[in-house]
């Protein structure tokens, strides 16, 4: 029988509550039929034209004439892509080359920004006839003529808006790509912005792991359009490996997550790329470490559309100079093939992988130290039909994982999944979500000649066959006009090396429109997971040996918007850990070492108190400012004690101005406190917080006509330097302790960039 870890009544009390006004709230407004598609609790908000959408009248053109377009814009309203539904030439031409100038407040639904797509109709009106003087016509060359200012003509109406996508999950939070080019430190990778978000407490500063409300590095999952993902980020403090223009948004899912998301007894880490465009995109970029490319457009007789981009470091150069004795590189690749087979369906190819290697060096020999690869082929079939939430989704993956070592050693993993998904709307009030999926995981594994001493590590990976299968499903209930609730159950089956277990998983949120501007959000929801490595790895993944894992996972909160279009969040969490795998956070610098604790099981839980603020940094000025109060505590034998790296404050503080010209800056400050010196020892108190300064500085310059654009771009992590207190040694009872301190970890970035 698991002993429940100690727990603040706080949340779930306040869960409670919040399905009790959710109850009355349905009941109060029962006699009420829905007007629209969606309640009210999923309020949708058009986007709204900042510049007018106005288009010159083309000098070939006569007549008047009407074009109709689609625009789709993303969740941050910047223009993403355009097309041209009717209208001739020369107006059809003359309204896409003006299309991408147009800028747009985001549409929203529940007060958060999201992509949209828009049917805008241009009309132009033929200039009037020319005033003509004896031998002469206004308009003409002649001298002594001033012609009149050429006409243009203006958006006639938008006709329609669709959103793109379904309306984030309660206690989701999002970042687009647009808003993340100007975060300062996160070097315009949505991946590495992760860390400004409540609820994210680091390791180490400028190290990509890191706990999401209690649960360790091991425990938090990362996918990309569904598809399981090894690791997010390269070797030494390097990027994602995805490039940043194929991503739409990254969703931080800290607990509490749809029934979409399983196997992982933490938060969740999900990339959504952008949806394809019918126009041609390039960026390219060359920084100190390192160089990238994409390009995208349309397949001939379009037949769809394909994407492509790679990156790859330099930093052999600048290690060379300044770590001789060391060997980093990386690279990584992103293709996708959308085929366009009826108006309704589509076809997609889609891969993507990532290398990594880190060495020491003597006498000219790599001595490897981190060798890690990885590859995904995704092919799936998405068929929409009926209305705008009703979709199918097919699909099978292919992948290889693997981390190698010095001598040989190494650690891999051959994959082979299925997945299949259905959205239905049933009523003007339900939607119903389900899926299945099953993987095969063939796993092989050599580490004796690198770990010679430590047996009891290399057992812990073995050649084996795993197998996971698993089945969802939810729905999304309008219960009356202000009230939202998603139930929903995840049912999961592991097999390895003859042992089995069984997940199930059930799930509930709530969102309450309390006025238009406040909505109430609670979350609640059982998490099961294999037993996990410490960190995420390609080929890293023990067997079942102990059992699953699992967590108890609540929120509740409120959320709503104030005035100069700031938005808020403050929720407070709780979260519960049984039988977790765990050696970072039971870590203790006078007893046991880490090896030991590899194989050890825990309770534990997590609670605290987020807050969220935010103005879109797309705006002139925009800025976010973050807040997690946490105590997160392990349950051992011994007495309740804190995690090794629990962190009682997180502060993140961040802003972008516009100075015009081109010009933008800003500016971030990240703070935390320091976790315990000794966790079986807390009297002695905590190692000294972390302050450190992110700066970013650009200039852009607008080239072919507005159409493409030039940056060079100055960006530095931790800008002055400073050092972090990472333990306290005490090398005996008669002489002072001394605190250890690494760096500074300092990045910098300068480069160029452009694109069109």
């Amino acid at each position: 029988m698991m002993s429940r870890p100690r727990r603040s009544p706080l949340v779930a009390q306040g869960a409670l509550v919040a399905i009790a006004i959710a109850c009355r709230l349905a009941r109060a407004d029962a006699p009420a039929a829905p007007t629209t598609t969606h309640s009210a609790a999923s309020a949708l908000v058009p986007p709204r034209p900042i510049t007018e959408p106005r288009v010159s009248y083309p000098a070939s053109g006569t007549g008047d004439a009407d074009v109709v377009i689609t625009i789709v814009l993303n969740a941050d309203g910047s223009f993403r892509s355009a097309r041209v539904l009717s209208g001739d030439e020369p107006f059809a031409g003359a309204t896409l080359d003006a299309a991408p100038r147009w800028t747009f407040e985001p549409a929203t639904r529940d007060g958060r920004p999201v992509s949209a797509t828009i049917k805008v109709r241009i009309h132009f009106t033929a200039p009037p006839p020319a005033v003509r003087l004896p031998g002469k016509a206004v308009g003409s060359s002649e001298p002594g003529v001033t012609p009149k200012a050429p006409p243009s003509a203006d958006a006639s109406e938008i006709e329609e808006v669709r959103v793109n996508g379904d309306a984030r999950a309660v206690g989701a939070q999002s970042l687009g790509r647009a808003e993340v080019r100007l975060l300062p430190g996160a070097f315009g990778d949505p991946f590495r912005a992760i860390d400004v978000l409540p609820g994210v407490t680091p390791i180490i500063s400028g190290i990509p792991f890191f706990f999401v409300r209690g649960a360790p590095p091991g425990n938090v999952g990362y996918f990309l359009d569904g598809i399981r993902v090894p690791l997010l980020y390269h070797v030494g403090l390097g990027p994602s490996v995805i490039h940043p223009a194929l991503m739409d948004r990254v969703d931080l899912y800290p607990g509490g997550y749809p029934a979409r998301f399983g196997r992982f007894a933490g938060g969740i880490v999900a990339g959504e790329t952008a949806d394809p465009p019918h126009d041609w995109h390039g960026e390219a970029n060359i920084r100190l470490v390192d160089s990238g490319a994409m390009l995208e457009g349309p397949l001939p007789k379009d037949a769809g559309t394909f994407f492509a981009a790679g990156r790859y470091s330099t930093t052999g150069l600048l290690l060379s100079l300044l770590s001789p004795n060391v060997s980093l590189s990386y690279w990584d690749y992103q293709g996708r093939m959308v085929f366009d087979l009826t108006p309704r369906d589509q076809l997609t190819v889609f891969a993507f992988g990532a290398y990594d290697y880190l060495a020491s060096k003597e006498n000219g020999v790599d001595t490897p130290i981190f060798d890690t690869t990885f590859h995904r082929v995704d092919v799936r079939y998405d068929h929409r039909y009926g209305g705008p939430d009703d979709h199918v989704r097919t699909a099978v993956t292919l992948g290889y994982d693997e981390t190698g070592f010095d001598h040989g050693s190494y650690a891999g993993d051959y994959i082979l999944g299925a997945r299949s998904e259905i959205a239905k709307r049933v009523s003007d009030a339900v939607v119903v979500r389900a899926g299945a999926d099953l993987e095969f995981d063939d796993y092989q594994a050599d580490l004796a000649a690198a770990f010679p001493s430590s047996a009891g590590f290399t057992s812990l990976f073995s050649d084996r066959t795993d197998f996971t299968m698993g089945v969802r499903a939810d729905a999304v209930v309008a219960l009356g006009r202000r009230t939202e609730v998603t139930p929903g159950v995840r049912l999961d089956f592991f097999e390895s090396k003859g042992q089995t277990a069984i997940g199930v998983d059930p799930r509930l949120a709530a969102r309450i429109a309390i006025t238009r501007d406040v909505r109430l959000l609670a979350t609640e929801g059982l998490a099961s997971q294999p037993p996990s490595f410490v960190l995420p790895g390609p080929g890293f993944t023990r067997d079942l040996t102990g059992g699953l894992q699992r967590s108890w996972q609540q929120s509740v909160g409120v959320e709503g918007e104030l005035p100069w279009d700031v938005t808020y969040a403050v929720t407070g969490f709780e979260n519960s850990f049984f039988n977790m795998t765990d050696a970072l956070g039971t870590l203790s610098l006078s007893s046991a070492n880490l090896g030991d604790n590899l194989s050890a099981r825990v309770n534990g839980s997590a609670f605290g108190m987020e807050l969220l603020l935010k103005r879109r940094l797309t705006r002139r000025l925009g800025g976010v400012v973050s807040y997690t109060l946490s105590r997160s505590v392990r349950d051992l034998p011994t007495g309740i004690i804190p995690s090794s790296f629990d962190r009682t404050h997180v502060l993140n503080v961040a802003g972008s101005y516009d100075f015009g010209g081109g010009y933008r800056g800003g500016t971030r400050l990240v703070f935390y406190t320091g976790y315990p010196i000794d966790v079986l020892r807390p009297e002695e108190g905590r190692i000294p917080p972390f302050a450190r300064f992110d700066f970013r500085l650009e200039k852009r310059w607008s080239v072919f006509s507005g159409r493409g654009w030039v940056s060079v771009v100055l960006e530095v992590e931790n800008t002055f330097g400073a050092q972090e207190t990472v333990q306290e040694q005490c090398v005996s009872l008669t002489t002072p302790c001394n605190y250890v301190q690494i760096g500074p970890v300092t990045i910098p970035s300068l480069g160029v960039e452009g694109g069109f």
